[in-house]
């Protein structure tokens, strides 16, 4: 990655304060860098609320967009998301436009910060896949009653964010990663991480590799997560986990992160805006301090890090000045007192706490070719027809096979939210209005076309309300399709 310098030698990042208790979150880790002496400049652009005022959509302006291409590396404060309506996350949009592809979240017990897991040595780290999967923000109302959101997942997508684990693991002299799916139920998606996660391992001969289903991870953190060192998972579950891991160590004002890419790195607070505390000088600055500390290892400045970070555990130590959320917002230090003490704090190492040896992290090599996976040979078996319909599911079975008599493909089954409901089965099934109707080629073995899959479609919509096709493919002799639940 290529940082900006500046004409008087300095690295250039672009600041983002962000909304909420952005600013004084961003005020701190801005004043401990600068008395580190590093040699960084700010230029300091806007995203989040303020632009969706100003009526963008995407909550980043062009001016924003073009500071970050030029500087490559962003630390931001947190950004307000609109709930439920038309705009996008302005989050999402940064992470998506610079393709930070891996996620870092880092979490490890704080002295003087008491929790019921105080005493257990947490430090481990999530690394969450961060553009693709249900974030991808793909969704449609199929029906007026029935939402749909895909999640897609690439191979592509799972290398880099598998490999970013591994390296991230050897940089922090980590010795086991730990690869989280529901791949038990999501055999394709979720599946695809775990198989390209155990086609990689063998590369890391030094690291201890393991596989665990998600709901187990999540349950094996709140009962022991001292036996985790890093978890790589898709988005949604890395999001939901690396909340759950925050809590383990005092909440989420200790949990920094980072968006990482390529070309570009963005690094924030995994905690969002919290605008019930904004401007009262009360806010607990660490996770946002602590996201500048990786800013800082991630542009080579390991001294002014590591003068940051021990600086901060010396004064989690010796407890002295701390923030509302450790001690209660009746008694806690304003988030001015907590910086100033840091600063003071500077130069000075812990004397109970272990703090690792940081090296730089190798990024994946990563091919521009979109195709990463070429099979031999592929063929068209069916076609699933999502419908819209009132009719229950045999009469519309019967409707289905009527329509498709003497076509090139038959009604295999119908299902309704995964569960197949024609022919029957004698199961109780509640149903909505909207249906799969799987279709495959009356002659097996043969390969349907394009045209014999459009003459079906026209004769099924002369009857019936549709609004999805997919194609049922087969891969090198596998099915690239699932069954549905009862479907032989």
């Amino acid at each position: 990655m290529n940082i900006h310098m500046t004409s008087s030698g300095k690295k250039l990042i672009t600041v983002i304060p962000g909304d909420g208790i952005g600013p004084e979150c961003i005020d701190s880790a801005l004043r401990l860098i600068e008395a580190t002496g590093a040699p960084v400049e700010w230029e300091v652009r806007e995203a989040g609320a303020s632009v969706f005022k100003k009526g963008l959509e995407t909550g980043v302006p062009p001016e924003t967009i073009e500071s970050i291409s030029k500087t490559r590396v962003v630390l931001k404060g947190p950004l307000e998301t609109p709930v439920g309506y038309g705009e996008k996350s302005a989050n999402v949009t940064l992470r998506k436009l610079f393709e930070t592809y891996g996620n870092i979240r880092p979490v490890r017990e704080m002295p003087g910060v008491p929790t019921p897991y105080s005493g257990r040595g947490i430090d481990l780290v999530v690394v969450r896949e961060n553009v693709e999967d249900l974030y991808a923000g793909i969704e449609h109302m199929q029906t007026p009653g029935v939402a749909q959101c895909l999640k897609l997942i690439s191979r592509k997508g799972c290398e880099k964010v598998v490999r970013l684990a591994f390296e991230f693991a050897r940089a922090e002299g980590r010795t086991k990663v730990h690869c989280a799916t529901k791949s038990n139920i999501m055999k394709f998606t979720e599946g695809m991480l775990k198989r390209t996660f155990e086609a990689i391992a063998p590369e890391y001969p030094d690291i201890e590799a393991a596989h665990i289903i998600v709901d187990n991870c999540a349950h094996q953190l709140v009962k022991r997560p001292e036996q985790f060192d890093v978890i790589v998972t898709t988005n949604m579950n890395g999001d939901i986990l690396s909340d759950l891991t925050s809590a383990l160590i005092g909440g989420l004002g200790f949990a920094p992160s980072a968006n990482i890419g390529n070309e570009v790195a963005i690094f924030e607070a995994v905690h969002g805006s919290a605008p019930k505390y904004a401007g009262k000088n009360v806010i607990n600055p660490t996770a946002v301090i602590l996201s500048a500390v990786m800013m800082l290892r991630h542009i080579g400045e390991f001294e002014a890090a590591a003068l940051i970070e021990n600086a901060i555990i010396v004064t989690l130590e010796e407890g002295k000045v701390r923030t509302g959320d450790v001690v209660g917002y009746d008694r806690g230090n304003t988030t001015s007192e907590y910086t100033d003490e840091i600063i003071r704090n500077l130069g000075r190492k812990p004397t109970q706490t272990f703090v690792r040896d940081y090296k730089p992290i190798r990024l994946p090599e990563v091919s521009p070719d979109p195709v990463t996976v070429r099979p031999n040979i592929r063929r068209v078996v069916g076609v699933d027809i999502f419908v819209e319909s009132e009719l229950l599911p045999e009469p519309l079975g019967h409707l289905l096979e009527s329509l498709a008599e003497d076509s090139a493909l038959k009604l295999k089954m119908i299902s309704n939210r995964g569960t197949k409901v024609y022919p029957p089965t004698g199961a109780i099934t509640d149903v909505v209005d909207h249906y799969r109707c799987r279709f495959v080629a009356r002659d097996a073995g043969t390969e349907l076309t394009d045209a014999q899959i459009m003459e079906l479609l026209q004769r099924v919509a002369s009857r019936v309300r549709w609004m999805h096709l997919e194609k049922l493919q087969e891969f090198d002799g596998e099915m690239g399709f699932t069954k549905a639940q009862g479907e032989d």
